[in-house]
């Protein structure tokens, strides 16, 4: 990478939030253009003249990306998932990537919980049933009661930790596995004991090469026949294609999902007509406080890097 002491542009990602208001305003005071990319090409199209690299999940930053890069100061993710985000590239041209964790935490840990009861409890199943002008039969017949329920937390971050802590606080039994992290309160478990000994598997670990398929084939056919998945962190933790066919099969009783490896679902994506299934389109994390929030927390962290302050919750060496 390149420098010079010219200003460059603020660079925004394609994305969906409602507007870029405090982006601009941001833009305004700095002394600053503002650019909001159309596309991933016109995204790319941008790079030398970025001074601040704003991400979004509609955008990637590879190594290409990095490569155009001539003045940037930052690449700010807005939210904390950064797997579209090449994080050694960064680190070889040296620009600091910095992203925004903690602005929706309650809301992804509640919506993770909510997946996880509505499937336990096989609301699902009945209400298919009533869609199909069925009657019970023997729905729910194959889950424990609650205070039977074992709950299996993989990853005991800020949500997993709240997951963990409200299941426990409504009586379900809890245990947890977490690579990295140490934590009180919740029985710990190896990853092993929670995948196969739990009637409710709640996937909350970052998308990495050692992640990526973490519910595979094989361990799917270990699990818990009358088991249910909840996914809320990111899709390619799981093999789709394996958990379609295992639903289909009746090997795996539910699943309940927020993120998929392709967004948005594709139409012939074999998940769609799999059984017992709730999904939800990448959601969990809104709320009336939340987008502000994250849009808040982004845009400060650009106003650092573009006055050369310390810069928070880097990924970056």
């Amino acid at each position: 990478m390149t420098t010079n002491n010219e200003t460059g542009i603020i660079l925004v990602a394609p994305h969906r939030f409602p507007n870029v208001d405090r982006e601009r305003a941001l833009a305004e005071r700095m002394g600053r253009e503002i650019v909001v990319a159309d596309d991933q090409a016109s995204f790319r199209s941008r790079m030398a003249e970025a001074e601040i690299v704003m991400v979004t999940p509609y955008a990637k930053m590879t190594a290409e990306e990095f490569g155009l890069l001539q003045r940037c100061k930052a690449v700010v993710r807005y939210g904390v998932g950064y797997d579209n985000i090449d994080v050694a590239a960064a680190n070889k041209v040296g620009v600091p990537v910095t992203i925004v964790p903690d602005t929706a935490s309650e809301e992804v840990a509640s919506h993770a919980l909510a997946m996880g009861l509505a499937l336990a409890r096989r609301i699902p199943q009945g209400h298919a049933a009533i869609g199909a002008g069925q009657w019970a039969g023997t729905i729910g017949l194959d889950t424990p009661k609650l205070s039977n329920l074992q709950v299996g937390i993989v990853g005991t971050g800020r949500i997993g930790r709240l997951v963990a802590t409200w299941w426990a606080a409504i009586g379900a039994k809890v245990h947890a596995f977490d690579p990295i992290s140490t934590f009180e309160g919740v029985t710990a478990a190896s990853l092993k004991q929670v995948l196969e000994e739990s009637d409710v598997v709640s996937l909350h670990l970052p998308l990495t090469d050692e992640t990526r398929h973490l519910i595979s084939d094989e361990v799917l056919k270990r699990m818990r026949r009358n088991a249910v998945i909840v996914n809320v962190s990111r899709g390619g933790l799981i093999d789709e294609e394996a958990l379609a066919a295992a639903l289909t099969a009746g090997t795996i009783a539910g699943a309940g999902l927020d993120t998929f490896a392709h967004e948005p679902l594709p139409a012939a994506h074999p998940l769609r007509e799999a059984p017992n299934t709730l999904f939800t389109p990448h959601v969990a994390w809104r709320s009336t406080t939340s987008l502000g929030a994250l849009q808040e927390q982004a845009v400060e962290r650009a106003r650092r890097a573009l006055q050369g302050e310390p810069l928070p919750d880097l990924v970056t060496r």
